[in-house]
Formats: structure tokens, sequence, C-alpha cells
């Protein structure tokens, strides 16, 4: 899932705006239209105009207005890399996850309704759906990379992929919890559903060898 906008908030709704100084200036008068008026009802040429640009300037921050929602989603999975790098190599592989990717989605009080303005996009616009795949895709790679180190496997063995899998479910329905309660705390509900993984959230080692048995007899 995305992290949170990097872009200092001060409302949703607010009167006026600065000239453009930023990619998250930028990502931040998209989220403010797509909200106001509907994805699908706005244009790059909508966005560009709102920020004060050209188009063209608009097409070196992002290739196109999908992007825009998802902001700058490569530097924040470089930022989650690094932070699952950074845990000690006896902490158990699923602890190591939950802490991350509760940590990779914190969010500021400020942040909150671009966050959720972001979400409640990704999650329900139908035509966002196939630009998300590919989001989430590059997201579980992470997970997955991460996974097949710790375990001493390859990144597209079964089990690495299955973990990643698990956990981007388990990150999207806490998400859409969030997204239907306006009280809810998101890193709350991450670390809950993070946590409730089953065998997994104990020890993938007896998984790990039952694959590997699987892997020799076969």
């Amino acid at each position: 899932m995305p992290g949170p906008s990097t872009a200092d908030d001060d409302g949703l709704h607010r009167v006026g705006r600065k000239p453009l100084t930023s990619r998250a200036e930028l990502e931040r008068q998209a989220l403010r239209l797509f909200a106001e008026r509907g994805f699908d009802d706005v244009t790059v040429d909508d966005i560009a105009a709102a920020a004060g640009i050209g188009r063209r300037t608009f097409f070196r921050y992002y290739k196109s207005k999908n992007d825009a929602v998802w902001g700058d989603f490569e530097s924040e999975l470089q930022r989650m890399r690094s932070s699952l790098a950074a845990f000690p190599p006896q902490t158990p592989v699923m602890d190591v996850l939950r802490e991350a990717i509760v940590a990779f989605n914190h969010l500021d009080p400020a942040q909150v309704p671009w966050h959720r303005a972001r979400m409640r996009l990704i999650l329900e616009v139908p035509a966002l759906q196939a630009h998300s795949t590919l989001r989430y895709a590059d997201w579980r790679a992470v997970v997955s990379e991460y996974v097949a180190a710790r375990l001493g496997q390859p990144q597209d063995a079964l089990l690495p992929q299955v973990i990643a899998y698990i956990c981007l479910g388990a990150a999207v329905a806490a998400y859409e919890q969030w997204l239907r309660d306006e009280d809810a705390d998101l890193g709350d509900l991450l670390d809950r559903a993070l946590s409730t993984l089953g065998p997994l959230a104990l020890d993938p080692g007896p998984l790990v060898a039952r694959e590997q048995k699987a892997v020799r007899s076969g």
C-alpha cells in the first residue's frame, strides 16, 4: 500500500493555493480536484491549471493522472526497503514485516484527510484498478525480496510470494476498515490485521521446511 503523502497539509478544501514548488504540491492539487469532481471528470489539463503550470510541466512529474494519485511511490518503496534492512537478523520475519508495514503507513494528523482521499480513489475507482495492480506488484516485490533473503530462497519461490500476497491482503483489509470508520486508527488496524496471519505470524520455519521437502520430492 502507498505510504502517506509527503505534502504538508492544511485541509482538503483550503482557500487559494501556493505556487507550485514541488511534486508534493502537484499531488495535493490533483487529490483536491479528484475529491471535488471525481477522478473520471478531472483531466491532466485541469490539474496543471490548478497548479499554475503547463501540461508539459505536469508530465515532468508524473506520466499520467493515475500516477499522481500514488505520489512518489518509488521513493516510498525505497524507504520501506531500507526500513526492512535495518531490523536485526534475529527478529522473526513476520514481526519485522508487521512493524515495517505499520511504520510505512504511519500518518501525522495533518496527513489523514489527504491519505483518506488517496485511498478512496485507489480502492474504489474502477478506472484505477489496472494501474493499482502494477503498484501492488511493486509493493509485494519489496516484501518478497526481504522474505526470500531471510529464508534463503529465491524471490520467486512460493513461500516469499505467498507471504507477500498475504501481507498485502491484510493491509488492504485494514485500509478498507479504516475508510469505513472515521474514528479508526490506521496503525492499530494494520497491526491487528498483520498479527492474525495464522502460523506465519508465529514462525514460518516449519512452512519453509515443508516447502523444501516438497521441492525435493518433486
